[in-house]
């Protein structure tokens, strides 16, 4: 909740007004920005909720070598992954709950809420056993935290709040908008919808006070001769940079994530055939060629130009200053590469 590098002025004050301490107003980092401040020494410490930071960012190479220049790094995790083994000089794994796990504070079970991909909060209650009974929840580990680092728990009552989830709810409550009787909502049947001011009253934070369109043009990815233009993507058993099995029935792969589906026409142009094992390699437009190895070619009814491989697998083809304007996302559905036969 409010977890943002660059949050506003009014989530910032209204922080203030109930916690009762100055926030830092100055920007802090996104994603890339993070792995140069890394890269480049400015950051020594790196904590992570859960994640496998490694494994999703792009530039894989590059992302590791700035994780190990780090002093201290700290991952806070239900399961093993990538992450865990791309450390700094002082590494922690400190294990916790899943959200499916039973959590009992005080005897009483906690619960978390959720939102969907339709804007919809509602609660979720673990109930399975626990892998170890004295397993704590995130929630325990931030104010474990904080209680160690903080004088007097920063005038804050971090036991409390560890105690009692529904305690965190009621400042949740008092400082982001749209959440005003937050746990009696969640006993709501399916919980409540985020406000949208333009669904829910046809209204506008414009000064206008009318809906404004915009037209952007369209960058179009130039490739040359020989080259493809590469989108990676998930395959039907994965969640993000979780992998829950080796199919893929969206497009009929089994047993194998190490593919790159191509259109039959792009390949007998190239002069590669179906079933070939092939390297990734993208333009060196930075004087880097990235290379991603052993890749089975799979004639597929992309659009000819294009073809299309497994991320995390082709992450390191994703050169890290490759980014859009403003959002500084990368540009993993737009990286020109060649489908070269692996050397000797």
């Amino acid at each position: 909740m409010g977890i943002y590098e660059k949050p506003s002025a009014a989530f910032l004050d209204a922080l203030e007004a109930t916690f009762g301490f100055a926030p830092p107003r100055e920007p802090g980092h996104d994603t890339v920005d993070t792995i140069r401040a890394m890269r480049d020494g400015a950051v020594k410490a790196f904590v992570s909720m859960g994640g496998n930071f490694v494994a999703a960012t792009p530039d894989s190479e590059v992302s590791e070598a700035a994780m190990r220049r780090c002093a201290l790094t700290v991952q806070v995790s239900t399961k093993l992954n990538r992450s865990h083994a791309i450390t700094g000089e002082t590494a922690v794994i400190l294990p916790c709950l899943g959200r499916t796990d039973r959590d009992l504070r005080a005897g009483s079970a906690q619960r978390v809420s959720v939102e969907d991909s339709m804007g919809a909060v509602h609660a979720s209650t673990g109930t399975l056993a626990p892998p170890a009974a004295d397993l704590p929840s995130e929630v325990e580990v931030v104010c474990r935290i904080a209680e160690a680092l903080l004088p007097g728990g920063g005038g804050i009552d971090w036991p409390a709040y560890r105690l009692d989830y529904d305690l965190i709810r009621d400042r949740i409550e008092d400082v982001v908008p749209g959440f005003h009787r937050f746990n009696e909502r969640l006993d709501d049947p399916g919980g409540f919808l985020l406000p949208n001011p333009p669904r829910d009253s046809r209204s506008f934070a414009t000064p206008s006070g009318r809906a404004r369109f915009s037209a952007n043009p369209l960058d179009v990815a130039e490739v040359e001769p020989g080259e493809l233009l590469l989108q990676t993507l998930r395959s039907h058993d994965q969640y993000n940079t979780t992998i829950y099995g080796l199919d893929d029935r969206y497009r009929g792969i089994s047993k194998g994530r190490r593919v790159v589906f191509a259109s039959p026409d792009d390949l007998a142009d190239l002069g590669i055939d179906d079933g070939e094992v092939v390297d990734l390699v993208s333009r060196a437009d930075d004087g880097i060629a990235r290379r991603a190895v052993g890749f089975r070619v799979v004639a597929y009814p992309v659009s000819r130009g294009s073809c299309a491989a497994y991320f995390p697998e082709t992450n390191v083809l994703v050169p890290l200053d490759s980014v859009a304007v403003d959002s500084q996302t990368p540009t993993s559905k737009s990286v020109p590469v060649r489908l070269v036969r692996p050397e000797g």
